[in-house]
C-alpha cells in the first residue's frame, strides 16, 4: 500500500479543493508513462471530491471491462477506503459499491466499454460525476454518452490513459483542444511514483522499444513505425527446442485462401515455447477443407496432451469441426490487435514465451512484421504467425495468469 505521494500525484487528487489553482476546471486529464501512479492518485481523489461535494449522489467509474477496473484500480482503492476512514459497501451482483463517511453517502457504479454497444449500458442514468480509466480504449460513443449523464450542477470528469497514435480521438478531441475544454491537464513520468525505485524504473526501460517505448516509458504519442517486434530479429531471441514439456497448448490462425498457421506450445519451467508450427499457403497450392486442417492438426499434436487450443474468433467453421470431433478443448480468441501486440512485446522480452529454431514461417514473418505508416495498425501481409502468437498470449497465456478472475463473484465479469 503506498504511504507517501509525489507532489504531482498530490495535485492529482486534490485539484478541486477550494484555493487551488484549478478549482475552476471542469474535468483532469493525467496521461503519461505506465506505472507513473496517476490511476490511484486519481481514484483516491475521485472519492475524496465525490464524499466532499455531494450526497445520496451517483457516479460511474468506467473502464475498457468490470475485470480491469477491479485489476488496476478496485483492489487498492477500497482498502485504502477503509484505512482513510470510509465505510464501504460492496454490491458486486450489482456492479456497484457504497461509500459512507459521517452523515454523507454516495453510489458508485462501475462500466465496462468495451465496444460500440457499450454505450446502451450507461443510458438512463443521470451522475454527478464519471471517472475513465484507460479512455484510450474505450469507444468514443460510450465516453460521450458517459459524460452526457452528467447534468447535475458541480459535476466534474476524470480522464486518464497512457499515450496512442496522435490521431486519436482523445488526444485530437480533448488533449489538444484541454483550454476549450476547460480541462486540467497533467503529464505524469514514472519519476512521479515514488512507489518505484530507480532499479525498477531500469527494468521498465528495457522491456520496450520503439513506438512503445516512446509511449509507455517516455508518455509521448507518437506514430507507430517500422518493425513491430525489431528485437526479434536477433539470433539470441531464437531457441532451441526444450525437449518434453509438461503441458502444450495450440493456437490458430485460420485461412481458406490466405495462409493457415498453427502454433504448437510447450510449457517448461514456466516458459511457453513454440516448439513447432504448421503452416499451410493457399495461395501457393490448392486450398483445404476445414477437414484437412483438422487432419494437419491432429498431426501437429501427435503424441501430445492438449489441454487448450485457441482459434481466430472469425474462423467459426473451422472451430465447430474440432468441437465435433471431440479430441481437443477449443476456445475462441481474444483478438484486440494493439493491446495483443503491447502484450506479446511484454511477454516475449520477459521470456514468458520463446520462439524455436524449428519455426522457421514465424522467424521470418517476424523480421518482416511491420507498422502501417497512414494509420495505426499493422501491415496485413505475412502476419499469420504473428496472428496466432498474439491469440495464445491474449487467450492462453492470458488465462493461466488471471485464473483468480475466473473464479470472481458475479458482478466482477466483464461487460
Amino acid at each position: 500500500m503506498i504511504l507517501r505521494f509525489s507532489k504531482k500525484q498530490l495535485t492529482a487528487m486534490t485539484w478541486w479543493c477550494r484555493e487551488s489553482k484549478a478549482e475552476n476546471f471542469d474535468a483532469i486529464i493525467c496521461d503519461g508513462a505506465v506505472r507513473s501512479g496517476k490511476t490511484l492518485s486519481m481514484g483516491l481523489g475521485f472519492i475524496f471530491w465525490a464524499m466532499s461535494t455531494f450526497n445520496h449522489g451517483s457516479f460511474a467509474f468506467c473502464g475498457k471491462t468490470i475485470r480491469s477496473l477491479w485489476r488496476n484500480l478496485m483492489g487498492n482503492l477500497l482498502p485504502m477506503l477503509n484505512t482513510a476512514g470510509f465505510s464501504v459497501s460492496l454490491r458486486r451482483s450489482e456492479n456497484r459499491f457504497l461509500v459512507k463517511k459521517g452523515d454523507k453517502e454516495n453510489c458508485f457504479f462501475l462500466f465496462g466499454g468495451k465496444d460500440e454497444s457499450s454505450a446502451m449500458l450507461i443510458q438512463g442514468l443521470t451522475l454527478c460525476g464519471v471517472f475513465f480509466d484507460e479512455v484510450v480504449l474505450m469507444p468514443r460513443s460510450f465516453v460521450e454518452q458517459a459524460l452526457a449523464r452528467c447534468s447535475v450542477d458541480n459535476s466534474r470528469f476524470w480522464f486518464n490513459c497512457n499515450p496512442e497514435d496522435p490521431t486519436h480521438w482523445f488526444y485530437q478531441k480533448w488533449i489538444k483542444k484541454c483550454k476549450e475544454r476547460n480541462a486540467f491537464y497533467l503529464h505524469f513520468t514514472m519519476e512521479d511514483n515514488p512507489g518505484l525505485s530507480k532499479k525498477v524504473r531500469l527494468r521498465y526501460e528495457r522491456l520496450y522499444e520503439g513506438a512503445f517505448y516512446e509511449r509507455f516509458i517516455k508518455g509521448r504519442w507518437v506514430c507507430a513505425q517500422g518493425l513491430i517486434y525489431p528485437f526479434m530479429t536477433s539470433p539470441q531471441m531464437i531457441f532451441s527446442p526444450p525437449g518434453v514439456c509438461s503441458e502444450y497448448a495450440v493456437s490458430c490462425d485460420y485461412g481458406t485462401k490466405n495462409p493457415s498457421s498453427f502454433g504448437l506450445w510447450g510449457r517448461k519451467k514456466n516458459v511457453w515455447y513454440r516448439v513447432d508450427e504448421y503452416y499451410y499457403d493457399g495461395r501457393q497450392s490448392d486450398s483445404r477443407t476445414d477437414e484437412e486442417h483438422y487432419k494437419a492438426l491432429e498431426t501437429l499434436c501427435e503424441g501430445k496432451k492438449i489441454h487448450w487450443i485457441t482459434v481466430d474468433p472469425s474462423a467459426a467453421s473451422f472451430i465447430e469441426v474440432i468441437r465435433r470431433h471431440g479430441k481437443f478443448r477449443v476456445i475462441p480468441a481474444k483478438n484486440d490487435v494493439l493491446e495483443g501486440i503491447r502484450k506479446t512485446n511484454l511477454a516475449l522480452k520477459e521470456g514468458k514465451i520463446r520462439i524455436c529454431s524449428t519455426c522457421g514461417n514465424t522467424i521470418r514473418e517476424f523480421s518482416r512484421y511491420r507498422w502501417q505508416e497512414s494509420r495505426e495498425a499493422p501491415v496485413k501481409e505475412e502476419d499469420h504467425a504473428m496472428d496466432d502468437i498474439r491469440y495464445f498470449v491474449m487467450t492462453l497465456l492470458g488465462r493461466e495468469e488471471n485464473a483468480w478472475a475466473l473464479a470472481l463473484p458475479r458482478g466482477k465479469e466483464d461487460s
